[in-house]
């Protein structure tokens, strides 16, 4: 027989965790014994904000649960905003933190919060481990974070529950598949099929979200769209779903030019809304074109109202509604092509001759990295145009917080990242207000000899509240960021670096480093904010 905690690291490893991320404290040390003995290693991070955010850009790469440890207390606060980031953004993670014994914990107060109520309202789940029931408790949190909608789940432990003996029954991981079951069709009383629908339409449009990632209907979406002859737009999370350079692609909804892809999807006669979930969206439903509604779950937000819905795994579902299409293609490339041009001017816009724009950053680095490279971005205005702007192919390819949408992912996101992926190069592209939030975990990035790349967008202000402040006529207050000399930070830190000003030293500095790094890089691209002005 074993101890609690040997169970806890067995299901851990059991859920393919390569590395657990955590701030250690006393109650949890048993857990991190368990786990090395388990070949699971436990990641060591600046702080505890850092290692939750790690664990779910593990989760997005991989499509396996992440997980994080804290300790009591202030361990466990310090955690909550990532909790909450990975469930809004539907990612699964685990979450554990220590606690002292139950005996004690309704008298001590002493560093001692009510971890039921902290975390329920940020969770799908807050539970505590006993050892009695410790292999129950642990199925039920690794199928409930992965269960469509994926997020997060928190579990309670003690240094004495950890440490106490388990029932030795042994690992049996539950199923770690989210989607799953066959496609069921909903409607109105008497409502259409969902296959005419789609077949009576002349100017379809498919709208693929993150669900669609999780169900690796990449695939299924290219034969719909192609049979269709249906443009295709994502949601920012779900970059890469659909090949970028296809000349079906519409672009990226709620990002830069978001008035242009809404006016394209208002133009369309039907939105087949495939896989995609209302917590992306920026700015409200406005159209009132049909919603063919095809995803996991039932159109329980009601954000658009559907007739009908195919509801089962994604992919499954557009295979099928492919095998009952009958029919010319709806749309030509040409006419796809004029939206598209449309669209690539307005994302230029607002550049400013001979100064280093975000749009240059983008561009030069995208260009300069091989084309496997996976990109973590934090969130702030270049995010909305890295959403748009970076080109995938791939999914999983681009990572984002764009659920709850919190700053300070992209860089411990990055680390996570490269570390689950290994030879596959990651570039994190942050601008500085992000950068500052996390800026020390460059210190394990290059104790841990990645060869990342951190491109840094530095115009030295919070950049989106600062333009709705200027909206208001307001002045600049508690938006301007105090100047750091990122390139000494990071020597400082292990870490090569770079300052750039141009275009030209940004297209020599990415070319000398972004193919064949030995460490970690960062670039502190001085960018004119004059564009993020024109653009939102």
């Amino acid at each position: 027989m074993g101890n609690t905690a040997a169970t806890v690291a067995g299901y851990i490893r059991s859920a393919g965790a390569r590395f657990v991320f955590a701030y250690p404290g006393d109650p949890i040390i048993e857990l991190m014994e368990a786990l090395r003995a388990a070949d699971v290693e436990v990641v060591l991070a600046g702080r505890e904000g850092t290692a939750v955010f790690m664990a779910e850009a593990q989760a997005m790469v991989t499509g396996r649960p992440g997980v994080c440890l804290s300790t009591l207390g202030p361990g466990s606060t310090a955690i909550v905003n990532g909790v909450a980031a990975a469930t809004w953004d539907r990612v699964p993670l685990l979450a554990i933190s220590g606690q002292i014994d139950a005996g004690r914990e309704e008298l001590i107060t002493h560093q001692v919060v009510d971890h039921k109520l902290l975390f329920s309202s940020v969770t799908k789940w807050a539970g505590r481990i006993h050892p009695g029931s410790v292999d129950a408790v642990m199925r039920k949190a690794l199928r409930l974070a992965v269960a469509e909608r994926p997020g997060a789940v928190h579990l309670t432990g003690s240094a004495e529950t950890f440490a106490a003996s388990a029932p030795d029954v042994g690992i049996a991981p539950p199923p770690l598949d989210g989607a799953g079951g066959g496609v069921r069709v909903y409607r109105v009383p008497g409502g259409p099929d969902p296959t005419a629908v789609l077949r009576s339409a002349r100017r379809p449009v498919l709208l693929a979200g993150a669900g669609a990632t999780r169900c690796g209907a990449s695939g299924a979406l290219l034969r719909l769209a192609e049979g269709v002859g249906a443009p295709v737009v994502v949601s920012p999370m779900a970059k890469g779903v659909f090949p970028e350079d296809h000349p079906l692609f519409a672009g990226v909804l709620d990002m830069a030019c978001n008035q242009v892809v809404w006016e394209f999807l208002g133009g369309s006669d039907l939105v087949v809304a495939a896989g995609f979930d209302p917590v992306e969206l920026i700015r409200p439903w406005s159209v009132t074109v049909p919603v063919l509604h095809v995803d996991t779950t039932p159109n329980t937000d009601q954000i658009y109202p559907s007739d009908c819905e195919v509801v089962g795994d994604v992919s499954a579902s557009l295979e099928w509604l492919a095998d009952g299409w009958r029919g010319e293609p709806r749309w030509s490339e040409r006419d796809v092509a004029v939206h598209r041009e449309r669209l690539r001017t307005a994302y230029y816009a607002g550049r400013v001759s001979g100064r280093l724009n975000p749009t240059d950053v983008i561009d030069v680095v995208r260009a300069s990295a091989p084309p496997e490279t996976v990109v973590t971005c934090d969130v702030g205005s270049h995010k909305l145009l890295v959403g748009q702007g970076w080109q995938a192919r791939r999914p999983r390819s681009v990572l984002m917080s764009n659920g709850l949408s919190s700053m300070g992912f992209g860089l411990p996101g990055a680390i996570a990242a490269q570390m689950a992926l290994g030879e596959v190069p990651v570039v994190a592209l942050i601008g500085d207000g992000g950068f500052a939030m996390a800026a020390t975990e460059l210190r394990l990035a290059a104790v841990r000899g990645l060869r990342l790349a951190v491109v840094v967008f530095a115009d030295g202000s919070l950049n989106r509240i600062e333009l709705k402040q200027r909206a208001l006529g307001y002045p600049s207050t508690a938006t301007r960021l105090n100047d750091i000399d990122l390139v000494a930070l990071a020597a400082s830190m292990g870490c090569d670096g770079v300052r750039v000003t141009s275009t030209a030293e940004l297209e020599k500095a990415a070319a000398a480093g972004l193919a064949g790094l030995t460490r970690p890089l960062l670039i502190e691209a001085r960018v004119d904010p004059a564009q993020y002005e024109t653009q939102f």
